[in-house]
């Protein structure tokens, strides 16, 4: 097999930079080594800042209608190359390539939302709010973006920041994951191709050094992050330590409650789904089902037979329903915190620690997997697995599930499934959470609400995309005038003008 060397986009091309480190980019269904990647050193990182801000400079001075005009023309561009970037995400990521497709289509949807703009920034103008004095407001770019994603969603989550950062006339610097970085390229080519000016979309690759560097430097004004907690946490320290305006979003441990009255079939159907889709590799994934009294044995039953059913084969085969795990480290991770479960004493309903596909032996594999009776203690339930791994915690109340999500340092995401709307209620209020799904097990908000959780799973106090994602990528300016009758002009006084 050819081993491609993946380069940067910088200001309008492709382009090798002046680093000389790599890292290789591997298919995790087969464990081949598919790619070269060139790494940023400092001076690729200051060529790419110097760009952006240069760049940020004057298209902010940009008319709305042709900002919208190239957002329109991306869009076209993205939806046509839906199959080209898929590919790109199931040959580095794994995932099956509907699902890959499906990321591509919620990215689509931020995108429509930026086509609205001109509507999201117009100001608000009071007319002699004292006399002779008007005041309007309006909203001006940040600059310089920054945004650094994660590995699970390679064009989902960029397109969740970009276009409504370059919409409110940003420039943007996209911090792709090392692990799958191709399909930013192809984004980066459809910016272009779109009419977009050299220097307002970027790709720079590179590993911790890189970020630091983003975080630190003078000249980038704003961070958006997608990632683990502990990280989004130093992100977030990091950068507001320099002066910047940051989103973190962080982990989770998303909870589904299932109460008695539920429909099971229709429960069980979407926790296996929400479990293992994408194969768990996913903030918003349901990896620990809270069974209400008597509704445990029959989930646990249904749950474990749609679990051994899960068609898990290599991402480009027609009927893959789920494929690998992303490297080989996250796979045996899996397996430890599995049989550490195991040991100290859940009952190990399917076990996907041994599961391989043959002919694709040196993939990076691991079957669904079913965990009854897990203790709050075990790191099965306190740690963010990230893979096909569904936790079911037994409770006897409706309250002692709702106090156990609270009681849970995550709030990204939960779920109830009831026919009871009078509990349905009691949980969405009660609960400690962002976003919450009632008989929907994977809320993630519509692109014209905001994406976002609580506690340890998000830092900064904006959500990402959304009028949220506006606000973020904008500063408010207030003005206050006066434009007196040369007659009529009068000294200034000592007192604060209210009338």
């Amino acid at each position: 097999m050819t081993v491609k060397t993946i380069p940067h986009f910088l200001n309008g091309e492709e382009t090798q930079g002046v680093g000389e480190r790599t890292q290789p980019v591997f298919n995790p269904a087969t464990g081949e080594q598919t790619g070269e990647l060139r790494l940023a050193d400092a001076a690729d990182l200051e060529a790419a800042v110097a760009n952006a801000r240069k760049a940020a400079e004057s298209w902010g001075e940009v008319s709305l209608s042709r900002r919208t005009a190239v957002l329109f023309r991306f869009r076209e561009l993205v939806a046509a190359h839906v199959e080209d970037l898929a590919a790109l995400v199931t040959a580095e990521h794994g995932k099956v390539i509907s699902d890959a497709k499906g990321e591509i289509g919620r990215g689509l949807e931020v995108i429509e939302f930026a086509c609205g703009i001109p509507q999201l920034l117009k100001g608000a103008y009071s007319d002699q709010a004292s006399t002779g004095i008007d005041v309007f407001s309006y909203r001006q770019p940040v600059g310089v973006v920054a945004g650094i994603t994660p590995f699970n969603f390679p064009v989902m989550v960029p397109l969740w920041m970009a276009p409504v950062a370059i919409a409110t006339g940003n420039a943007f610097i996209l911090k792709p994951s090392e692990r799958d970085p191709s399909a930013s390229l192809l984004l980066a080519r459809l910016w272009t191709e779109a009419g977009l000016p050299d220097g307002v979309f970027q790709v720079l690759h590179g590993g911790k050094e890189t970020v630091d560097g983003l975080l630190t430097h003078p000249d980038v004004d704003a961070i958006s992050f997608v990632g683990s907690t502990p990280i989004a946490k130093y992100v977030h320290e990091t950068a507001t330590a320099h002066g910047k305006r940051v989103q973190a979003l962080g982990g989770a441990k998303n909870h589904a409650i299932i109460l008695p009255d539920a429909d099971m079939d229709n429960a069980a159907d979407h926790l296996a789904a929400a479990a293992f889709g994408s194969a768990g590799e996913r903030c918003m994934a349901i990896s620990v089902a809270v069974a209400v009294g008597e509704a445990a044995d029959a989930l646990v039953g249904k749950v474990a037979d749609r679990a051994q059913a899960v068609q898990v084969a290599e991402g480009t085969e027609p009927d893959a329903e789920m494929g690998p795990i992303i490297t080989a480290a996250s796979r045996d991770r899996m397996a430890s915190i599995v049989t550490a479960a195991a040991d100290a004493g859940a009952a190990l309903v399917v076990d996907g620690r041994e599961f391989t596909v043959p002919g694709k032996e040196g993939g990076n594999w691991f079957g669904p997997t079913v965990l009854d009776q897990v203790g709050t203690d075990m790191e099965a339930y306190t740690e963010e697995i990230f893979g096909p791994v569904l936790s079911v915690v037994r409770v006897e109340t409706v309250e002692e599930a709702i106090e156990l999500i609270n009681a849970n340092p995550y709030g990204n995401g939960t779920a109830i499934f009831t026919s009871s709307g009078s509990n349905a209620r009691k949980f969405h209020r009660g609960v400690h959470v962002g976003m919450i799904g009632v008989n929907v097990p994977i809320p993630v908000p519509v692109a014209y609400h905001s994406f976002g959780g609580w506690k340890n799973s998000l830092f900064g106090d904006k959500h990402i995309y959304g009028e949220e994602g506006v606000a973020f990528y904008t500063r408010a300016k207030v003005i206050t005038q006066r434009w007196p009758e040369p007659t009529h002009a009068s000294g200034a006084t000592y007192n604060f003008p209210s009338n």
